[in-house]
């Protein structure tokens, strides 16, 4: 019987292991007891298990018995601080915290690719690694850790999937080239004078100042940038000011920036930087910026694309496989592909009958867990056909 063939009757505990993640998250770099359940469910299939890789990362290590590529398959495990309001059995038991990305099902699915794959090393050309990520949601993130710390060493090619409540279940996209943008923070402090809100003359209001900040810089995408490259200038917080008839003495400012290219990145910082320096000329205020790179972009290798694209439409419980536009989004998945080719790509997990359709991070997210048999089935796929890149390669 092939791997793939072998998923649905583990269907059930691949839903009862992604279930009993759900009842049970941990934020961000505080994955303790996630990260001992990973590790003793692989070590009990007698996996290899390598721990506390870059912080709470995990690799698991599985030998086929032929000789073939060495593939690695990225899980992140790491959950979100947003109060879970489902009324379902599997709600999450942590006040305040839950799976609301679906980093609990991709545990789950790779958790069972895992237990197919060790039960199967005779069919296998090949190696085998299992990236179990950590802190995906918070910068510094865990996968460039886990890189530094050695998780691709002798990796040939890197694989993974996110599930998508937006992508109607058992359709699966593929995102050849960029597919997340860099994702980049910034703080703002303008420094002002204070004042009586009646005798704005003796004051250097930095609400104004601020106002006229973000105004200007809607013009860095729409005027500075090439029309043909994508990028965000989004501010988020605007902070300043204790009552109505006082003028604020500072204003803090956040934001974020995405893209794609290092040189759109530049082209914005120094814009910023530009207006910020014209700000303090025309209000006599004082301006600092902070500027924190994120997560670089997800740039999907082409030909490994169009290869698991081509395998995942030859699954039975996939009902499409299509080209899925690129996002703004950020995904620190895009560490590993800097250093080997690969690809990540979307698993459809939305159904309006299972109210599975609620965008990621919102309190009720969910998902249609039929449809991760999905994921499985195509990491599953790439095995059974690695001697495809390995020619290729």
């Amino acid at each position: 019987m092939s791997l793939v063939n072998q998923v649905e009757t583990h269907l059930n505990e691949l839903i009862e292991i992604r279930r009993y993640l759900h009842q049970h998250p941990e934020l961000s770099f505080k994955e303790e007891n996630t990260k001992k359940y990973i590790a003793d469910y692989l070590e009990n299939l007698g996996i290899k298990v390598k721990k506390d890789v870059g912080g709470n990362g995990l690799l698991g290590y599985i030998k086929g018995d032929h000789p073939g590529p060495t593939i690695a398959f990225r899980a992140d495990f790491d959950a979100l601080p947003i109060q879970d309001e489902k009324d379902v059995p599997y709600k999450s038991t942590v006040d305040g915290v839950m799976h609301a990305c679906g980093h609990d099902a991709h545990t789950a699915s790779l958790l069972i690719t895992a237990k197919i794959l060790q039960e199967n090393t005779q069919d296998i050309h090949g190696n085998v690694v299992l990236i179990h990520q950590h802190a995906e949601e918070v910068l510094p993130g865990g996968a460039k850790s886990m890189v530094d710390a050695g998780a691709l060493k002798d990796v040939d090619y890197l694989f993974g999937t996110h599930t998508a409540s937006h992508i109607d279940a058992n359709k699966i996209g593929f995102c050849a080239g960029p597919a997340y943008a860099a994702a980049d923070s910034f703080e703002i402090e303008i420094q002002g004078q204070g004042g009586h809100g009646a005798m704005p003359q003796l004051a250097k209001d930095p609400i104004v100042a601020a106002s006229s900040f973000i105004v200007q810089a809607q013009t860095i995408v729409s005027r500075t940038l090439d029309p043909l490259e994508s990028a965000v200038v989004t501010f988020g917080t605007f902070n300043g000011g204790n009552a109505f008839n006082v003028i604020a003495d500072k204003v803090k400012l956040s934001g974020t920036v995405r893209t794609y290219l290092p040189t759109v990145k530049q082209q914005i910082k120094e814009r910023l930087n530009g207006i910020l320096n014209g700000i303090e000329s025309s209000f006599g205020v004082k301006c600092h910026l902070s500027y924190q790179d994120g997560y670089p972009p997800v740039v999907n290798h082409e030909a490994e694309t169009m290869w698991v694209k081509q395998l995942a439409s030859q699954i039975d419980s996939v009902e499409e496989a299509f080209d899925y536009p690129p996002s703004l989004g950020g995904e620190d998945v895009g560490y590993y592909l800097q250093h080997v080719p690969g690809s990540y790509f979307f698993t459809g997990v939305g159904n309006q009958s299972l109210n599975s359709t609620y965008p990621h991070h919102h309190p009720k997210f969910d998902l249609d867990e039929q449809s991760l048999q999905n994921s499985v089935k195509i990491f599953l796929s790439i095995v059974e056909n690695s001697k495809d890149l390995k020619l290729n390669k």
